[in-house]
């Protein structure tokens, strides 16, 4: 499965959708109220506790907005923050920072909140050789950088696309059992059909299907919803014949559980879909302004 590098043109992609929709009829107040030609530094500051991710992003937003603001990063991704915390300086137009404010703090905000939540996992889980990973309950558009803070945060991605690996789920299932497959016909039609070492994934509910995608040859064999005393017996049955990945009702409460019953994978959905955005704001510092 893929592994999630960000490009500068990923980065733009998504920031220029962001602007658009935030910027592209201008910002009346702004440039109703400040002069043209005032000047400024304005700082990133940290309200709360976590771990930092995306001031690559941040940084870029502003740049973004107007090429000339000077960025300067004073702390780097992956780094833990405490409340008065200075992540960041903008310097230059003010106008043109108080455009591009909402926008790159809603990036750093996200994706600081993505980090600091996958940390918290990770670290339930240490010491074991279970895996965190993310999955596709991404907010549209925005996959990629949110696989990103994932991994920042010590976590692994699960598939970025459909394209990624063969992963026949519930519906898959029930679609081919009305033609009178079983998974043994399934598994062979795609090797036969998917691209040549492509990893096949078979989701199963219960230690019976899990029997029946081992024998069926699964490279990965996905136990949904299923209890730890379940996915002890599963892990215990496949003996390392393929990966075992634990998936749906996870939660920090008892993700410690489900590492210690022996599975692989543990993939979480909450880290992109239920995380609490990061509070990070951004103040000017007002004895830096200067009409130039």
């Amino acid at each position: 499965m893929s592994t999630v590098h960000l490009s500068g043109k990923e980065i733009d992609t998504a920031i220029d959708l962001a602007l658009a929709e935030d910027v592209s009829h201008g910002d009346i107040t702004s440039e109703s109220l400040i002069p043209p030609d005032l000047s400024g530094k304005a700082s990133i500051l940290v309200k709360e506790k976590g771990i930092l991710a995306g001031i690559e992003v941040g940084g870029r937003v502003f740049q973004r907005a107007d090429p000339s603001l000077e960025i300067d990063t004073l702390i780097q991704d992956g780094t833990a923050i405490q409340p008065g915390d200075i992540v960041g300086t903008i310097t230059g137009s003010v106008i043109s920072i108080l455009k591009a404010e909402r926008v790159a703090l809603n990036f750093l905000q996200r994706l600081s909140g993505i980090t600091s939540l996958t940390a918290e996992y990770v670290a339930e889980i240490s010491g074991l050789t279970a895996k965190i990973t993310d999955t596709r309950k991404t907010t549209p558009g925005l996959r990629l950088l949110e696989k990103y803070a994932v991994r920042v945060g010590g976590g692994h991605n699960h598939r970025l696309h459909l394209g990624d690996a063969v992963l026949i789920k519930d519906n898959h299932i029930a679609a081919l059992r009305a033609m009178g497959m079983c998974l043994k016909d399934m598994v062979t039609k795609a090797r036969e059909n998917a691209p040549t070492g492509i990893t096949i994934e078979v989701e199963v509910g219960n230690t019976k299907e899990a029997t029946e995608a081992l024998k069926a040859g699964a490279d990965i064999i996905m136990l949904d919803n299923m209890t730890p005393n379940e996915m002890r017996q599963v892990v215990n049955m496949v003996s390392g014949q393929a990966r075992i990945e634990a998936s749906g009702g996870i939660t920090l409460a008892n993700v410690h559980q489900v590492a210690m019953t022996g599975v692989d994978i543990i993939s979480i959905g909450a880290l992109t879909h239920s995380f609490k955005a990061l509070d990070i704001s951004l103040e000017l510092e007002p004895q830096t302004l200067k009409l130039l």
